[in-house]
């Protein structure tokens, strides 16, 4: 008997002719966006993710969380999923018809439109992953992840299924669990009604192309150190100014790589201030 993926979420329950059966391997959720992840630790799911409004939201439907045990797919006595590497070297690797039959169980109900439905490995030398990629996966039906472990997974499977290959940094992990969770959480707060104020997600960092203006709240007076005046007078378009320029003033300081990029959206065909 094969282990059933474990599914996180409210469930839709509609009318219909048919019976519906007591257990579903892929539960109809009421339209809500999904995110499908394939691992070897399902247990480690829905993590950091059921807790707080990203929990909240879990729970009250507004998206849907399934994780897929790999090893169920594995082969012989000992369910094994990996292999040596070809040409040698150290560690193991995924096998290909292992990770594809992962990716057919995790393709039921889903369109095939990559566009509508991404395919996502992560890995140290994918795209990095940035505030627009989020957007781009909130927008979608929904998401499946394949979390790598050991040395990698078979080129050909990637290739096979269309894979994105997506990096949060230029760093390498054990595994892919905590890079999928973290991917997931980005792509899940800008769903419409997870954090309930719009206008937190779009003043946020990144949002604009710069990092976050920097934020203060009571008291006023802490350590010496006090709430510059400007945020206590009331002038709401002097604050906008100045936050747009506390803003400008960190990205071209901490991320010159950002500051270029904004330059040259704000001004396509003219000079780049330095």
């Amino acid at each position: 008997m094969t282990d059933k993926p474990k599914s996180h979420g409210r469930l839709a329950v509609q009318p219909s002719l048919t019976p519906r059966p007591l257990i579903e391997d892929t539960p109809a959720l009421a339209g809500a966006w999904r995110a499908k992840v394939i691992t070897l630790f399902p247990e480690a799911f829905p993590g950091v993710l059921g807790q707080s409004l990203t929990g909240k939201a879990l729970q009250n439907g507004l998206w849907a969380l399934e994780a897929i045990d790999l090893r169920q797919f594995g082969k012989g006595r000992h369910k094994n999923v990996d292999d040596t590497p070809a040409g040698g070297g150290a560690g193991m690797v995924l096998c290909a018809d292992v990770v594809a039959a992962a990716f057919d169980r995790a393709a039921i109900g889903t369109p095939a439109s990559r566009i509508d439905w991404p395919v996502v490995y992560v890995s140290p030398r994918g795209t990095p992953f940035t505030q627009q990629t989020a957007r781009r996966f909130s927008r979608a039906r929904g998401l499946t992840i394949l979390c790598g472990r050991f040395e990698g997974v078979d080129e050909r499977v990637l290739q096979e299924y269309e894979v994105e290959e997506i990096s949060l940094g230029d760093f390498v992990m054990s595994g892919g669990e905590i890079a999928a969770q973290a991917l997931i959480d980005a792509a899940v707060r800008l769903i419409p009604r997870v954090l309930g104020n719009t206008e937190s997600t779009e003043d946020e960092s990144f949002s604009h192309g710069l990092l976050e203006y920097p934020q203060y709240t009571r008291p006023t007076d802490w350590q010496g150190r006090t709430i510059p005046g400007i945020l206590l007078s009331g002038h709401h378009a002097n604050i906008a100014a100045w936050r747009t320029d506390q803003s400008e003033r960190l990205t071209k300081e901490r991320r010159p790589d950002l500051w270029r990029a904004y330059q040259t959206d704000k001004d396509p065909d003219g000079d780049q201030e330095q």
